[in-house]
C-alpha cells in the first residue's frame, strides 16, 4: 500500500530555513507527479508546490522564490527546501501523490512553526 512519511519540520525563526523530506513507498515513485500541501491552524489544505515525473516544477505564488521542490527517484524521496520563512508559513506540511486538487493520499505530516 502507498506510504508517505514526512520529516524535517520544526521550530524556526522568521527568515530561517528548513528542509522537508517525504519518503515514499508502495508505488512507482518515479512515475508520479508529487506535491506538497499544507494546513495552517484553523484552515483547510492548501497546495504549495508540485513536481512532475520529468522534473518540471510549479509553485504557489506565496512561496515562489523562497521554496524549492525536488525529488530523488533513486531514493524514492521528495524534498521541499524552505528559505526566508515567514510566520504565515506555520502549518502542517504533507506530501501527496494524488492528481491535481486531490489531497486524500498523504502522509501524517510534519509541523513547521515559524516564530521568534
Amino acid at each position: 500500500q502507498v506510504q508517505l512519511v514526512e520529516s524535517g519540520g520544526g521550530l524556526v525563526q522568521p527568515g530561517g530555513s528548513l528542509r522537508l523530506s517525504c519518503a515514499a513507498s508502495g508505488f512507482t515513485f518515479s512515475n508520479y507527479r508529487m506535491k506538497w500541501v499544507r494546513q495552517a491552524p484553523g484552515k483547510g489544505l492548501e497546495w504549495v508546490s508540485s513536481i512532475y515525473s520529468g522534473g518540471m516544477t510549479l509553485y504557489a505564488d506565496f512561496v515562489k522564490g523562497r521554496f524549492t521542490i525536488s525529488r530523488d527517484n533513486a531514493k524514492n524521496t521528495l524534498y521541499l527546501q524552505m528559505n526566508s520563512l515567514k510566520p504565515e508559513d506555520t502549518a502542517v506540511y504533507y506530501c501527496s501523490n494524488g492528481p491535481p486538487g486531490d489531497y486524500s493520499t498523504r502522509g501524517q505530516g510534519t509541523q513547521v512553526t515559524v516564530s521568534s
